[in-house]
């Protein structure tokens, strides 16, 4: 039925019959619900093909020869058949909707466990929105297509077979007449759907770019509003909206014209057949139950017709929407385990790095870090500093193996990262950045996160290290107070103290600080550092910062200028010998 239509994905040309033949492997877990769903469509259609025949018995052999008991007969068998089919559609469109549902309830899963596998660099190169349109608006469309208008395709085809068949039993010089009607349908709706189809996929893409603008715009609120934009962004949004309204519309024109004409077809049809067999019934070579019972599976046929042709269109943007799901789907994660990847048992937490050089995929022409080598003993605070854009964060996601470096290693207790299991690998390191995520739940749940084992006890033993205990006591849902989209509801320091909290509930061997205190006060920093510095014992801790007060302490200060390390030392040492970190310093007015 499916011809194929080429739809480019990870370089390959894949066809219409292949995205079926996918979503018909997602049907495959509940093949047993699916063939008791194809049961009852088969049982039902044969029910449905029988009733007309009850029609010509009722007019030749009971009405013409005005016999009333075989009418009644007749009618009781009917009534019979019109409860049994009752059942069988019910059960049949039941099953189907049942599956239509799972399915997209799979693949919505699929695909959410699929981009959580991808390295943060992913989605810095995809729009949010259009993600989560991916996830939406495309997977709702293909819960039509398996729910809905695949049980309505089976039926309809099943209608039109067994209905033609049955034609030509009946009279095969009328059924010529249906047979002159297939093709012109079966020709237009194949260049209706390849139509169809290329504008339902662009539909589909410009809704996505909607939805990213939107997002995009209502997390970034104040700064719209704080500039005025609130037009623009409105002008933005419409114009996008406009133009998916625009194509969409073609979409309608080229389905509701093929409608439109196969309905016209099928009435003509239906007009002819009614003049021939009248004229066949007036000079005695049919029979008026014959008549009816072929004007009745007429109906069928052309119904069913004019249904599979709009189910046509309606899975041609099904496909559209398809290609771009298994698109993302085959999308294979940049950072992933290796096929013999080790697993890390227990971590001491040694980071070295050696001869590391990288730049960022979406810059290669810009380098980030060049050649840098040093390492951290388990127990050592090693700072790193320098100016912005000097490549700090890009070591601190180099060791959680966010990117893999363009050359040399970074290696964790001797094994190079590309060597361990990532999840072996990640649960050894905790981090707090300078401006942390909380997801909105409960203060108990942030403090947990990852960690589904976690007791109230260590929550709040973590909540008091964190200096958070006292104002979590205040509140008067206590640790189960809700703190809203991305923390909303909480202060900056406050959201900065349950970032440290959770650091130091999941124990880490490897502790990356990235600016952990730059949110508090000066007696709640004070505090913290003090909490930090009793954990840190044992444990590798690679200090992120731009405020010096905050490395003076550190074993080891690393200086990096422009992607290299160009100066190391105590803090001491550095203001001796070190001109761009005195400079540095000199800035912040730390030099005594």
């Amino acid at each position: 039925m499916f011809r194929g239509i080429a739809n480019r994905m990870s370089g390959r040309v894949i066809s219409a019959p292949a995205h079926i033949r996918r979503l018909a492997g997602l049907l495959r877990p509940y093949r047993g619900r699916w063939w008791l769903a194809t049961l009852a469509l088969l049982l039902g259609g044969a029910v449905n093909l029988a009733l007309p025949q009850a029609v010509r018995y009722a007019i030749d052999d009971a009405v013409t020869a005005r016999d009333a008991a075989a009418l009644d007969r007749i009618a009781w068998l009917a009534l019979a058949g019109f409860a049994a089919l009752a059942v069988l559609v019910f059960a049949r469109a039941y099953l189907m909707s049942w599956l239509g549902s799972r399915v997209v309830a799979d693949l919505r899963q699929r695909i959410f466990e699929h981009l959580l596998r991808h390295p943060p660099g992913f989605f810095h190169e995809k729009k949010s929105g259009e993600l989560v349109s991916r996830l939406t608006s495309d997977v709702q469309m293909l819960q039509y297509a398996v729910g809905s208008e695949l049980s309505i395709a089976l039926r309809s085809s099943l209608t039109v077979l067994g209905g033609m068949a049955l034609l030509i039993v009946t009279s095969p010089g009328l059924s010529l007449t249906m047979l002159a009607l297939v093709p012109p349908l079966a020709v237009g709706a194949v260049w209706v759907g390849r139509r169809i189809r290329r504008r339902a996929r662009q539909v589909q893409d410009l809704v996505a770019e909607a939805h990213s603008g939107l997002e995009e715009a209502v997390s970034a609120i104040e700064t719209v509003q704080s500039f005025g934009a609130e037009p623009f962004e409105a002008r933005r949004y419409g114009h996008r909206v406009l133009e998916a309204f625009r194509v969409g519309l073609q979409v309608a024109v080229a389905r509701s014209g093929f409608m439109a004409g196969a309905q016209f077809a099928a009435y003509a049809a239906i007009g002819a057949i009614l003049w021939l067999g009248a004229n066949q019934v007036i000079a005695d070579t049919l029979s008026p139950g014959d008549l009816a019972s072929f004007l009745l599976y007429t109906l069928m046929v052309t119904g069913g017709l004019v249904s599979l042709a709009e189910i046509w269109g309606n899975l041609q943007s099904a496909i559209g929407a398809t290609g771009r799901i298994f698109e993302l789907l085959g999308e294979v994660p940049t950072i992933r385990d290796a096929a013999d990847a080790a697993p890390l048992p227990a971590p001491r937490g040694h980071v070295a790095f050696q001869g590391v050089s990288f730049t960022y995929p979406s810059r290669p022409e810009v380098p980030v870090l060049t050649d840098v080598s040093f390492e951290a003993r388990p127990g050592e605070v090693v700072a790193l500093v320098g100016p912005s854009g000097a490549g700090k964060s890009t070591i601190a996601a180099l060791v959680h193996r966010f990117h893999d470096p363009d050359s040399g290693r970074v290696l964790v207790d001797g094994h190079d990262l590309r060597a361990l299991r990532l999840v072996d690998l990640r649960r050894a390191i905790g981090t707090v950045h300078q401006e942390p995520m909380l997801f909105s739940g409960t203060i108990a749940e942030n403090i947990a996160y990852g960690l589904d084992a976690a007791s109230p006890d260590a929550i709040a033993q973590a909540a008091r290290d964190a200096c958070i205990a006292d104002f979590v006591a205040s509140l008067p849902d206590g640790y189960d107070t809700l703190v809203g989209e991305r923390g909303v509801k909480l202060s900056g320091g406050q959201r900065q103290r349950i970032a440290i909290a959770r650091a130091l509930l999941a124990d880490p061997r490897i502790l990356i600080l990235d600016e952990a205190t730059s949110h508090l006060d000066t007696e709640n920093e004070a505090q913290v550092q003090q909490a930090l510095s009793r954990l840190m014992q044992g444990r590798t801790t690679l200090v992120i910062a731009h405020r010096l007060s905050t490395v003076q302490r550190a074993d080891r200060i690393l200086v990096l200028d422009r992607g290299r390390i160009v100066e190391a030392g105590s803090h001491a040492d550095l203001l001796e010998t070190g001109p761009l970190y005195r400079r540095l310093t000199a800035a912040q007015a730390l030099v005594a």
